[in-house]
């Protein structure tokens, strides 16, 4: 038997006027993105703003649906939005907030499984890790650098990409 270690890294920051300039104005323009979450059954809604290598800034929020699970998260689709229409562009970095009338978040919310392993084919397709900002409005910000910090087991199996 082998016995081997995984270790996750980031960096928490006690409060957004910790970050970098740049860094603080996504944080700021993912919280922008809330105003268009669609998020009537849940009350929960989640905001993404994706700087891209050109400056531009791409825009992500949830979107629920009655016919639940026809919804989609606020990451994938600031990330599918960028993958149709911004395909060379290459992701800098990503920041991603919450908010609810129904409780206090205290604690930055994380991506969920299916989005963190969209976010690994976009860092695959880049050859590049991207930061992502976990951004608490009432609490500490998390940075983290690629997505193996999030899911070490991504799946790849590379004999799918016959190209």
């Amino acid at each position: 038997m082998i016995k081997k270690e995984i270790n996750i890294a980031f960096e928490e920051f006690e409060s957004i006027n910790k970050l970098e300039e740049k860094d603080q104005l996504l944080c700021k323009e993912a919280v922008k993105a809330l105003e268009n979450s669609h998020s009537p059954y849940s009350k929960f809604r989640v905001g993404v703003a994706v700087k891209l290598a050109s400056g531009k800034i791409i825009y992500g929020s949830n979107q629920e649906n009655v016919a639940y699970p026809s919804g989609l998260c606020a990451e994938r689709v600031a990330l599918f939005a960028i993958g149709a229409n911004y395909p060379d562009d290459e992701i800098v970095s990503i920041a991603i907030t919450a908010q609810t009338n129904e409780f206090n978040i205290l604690q930055p919310i994380t991506p969920c499984g299916s989005c963190l392993q969209v976010m690994a084919e976009y860092e695959k397709k880049q050859s590049k890790e991207f930061d992502i900002f976990l951004y608490c409005v009432n609490g500490p910000i998390w940075k983290v650098k690629g997505v193996n910090n999030f899911l070490p087991f991504l799946f790849f199996e590379d004999r799918l990409n016959k190209g």
